[in-house]
């Protein structure tokens, strides 16, 4: 069992509000080079969409379950078809997108005894709390080519060094996307 973050980043390290559901007054930086940018399988996630699960937060996977049910493209197929689980301690249903469970109990216990690979899209306080017990085994960070300057980073200054591999490396369109390992 392995733990994957997926992310939208830039240059600058910041992974707050890449498509302005948020409202941010730099939010929707990842829509700014086309749809084409971010559509399908840009993470290269193939078996693990069919064999894990994927964990997303309370926001993440509201936004998610208005986005994906409606889509019928092979890609979608495969994300409404994954289990999910949901890290939150306020949704009470997660009826709204297929294949979706909210998790009760503790998260890093859940995450611990998973069996399967389990994959984290955006969701980044629920990133924090796996990198804090150093439960992440990869990264892997589709790049823009845009410095924001303000936002949520994914790794924050004061945080505790983090050693990581470069497993690969790749142009994506306007993007890069890199995948980090354990050190």
């Amino acid at each position: 069992m392995s733990v994957v973050v997926i992310q939208f980043i830039t240059l600058d390290g910041i992974v707050s509000d890449p498509d302005g559901s948020a409202g941010t007054p730099t939010g929707g930086w990842a829509f700014r080079h086309g749809p084409e940018t971010v559509a399908g399988d840009k993470f290269g996630l193939g078996r693990l969409l069919d064999e894990g699960v994927m964990l997303l937060g309370r926001t993440t996977w509201q936004l998610f379950s208005r986005l994906w049910p409606g889509r019928d493209d092979p890609f979608s197929a495969r994300m409404n078809a994954v289990p999910k689980l949901i890290a939150s301690r306020t949704l009470t249903d997660s009826s709204a997108w297929a294949n979706s469970r909210i998790i009760d109990g503790d998260l890093v216990d859940i995450i611990r005894r998973e069996r399967r690979d389990v994959i984290i899209a955006g969701s980044l306080s629920v990133v924090r709390t796996l990198m804090a017990e150093d439960l992440i085994d990869e990264y892997r960070l589709l790049t823009f080519p845009t410095i924001l300057g303000t936002g949520q980073r994914l790794f924050p200054a004061g945080g505790a060094p983090v050693h990581l591999e470069c497993l690969s490396a790749g142009q994506a369109g306007a993007t890069v996307l890199t995948r980090y390992g354990r050190g």
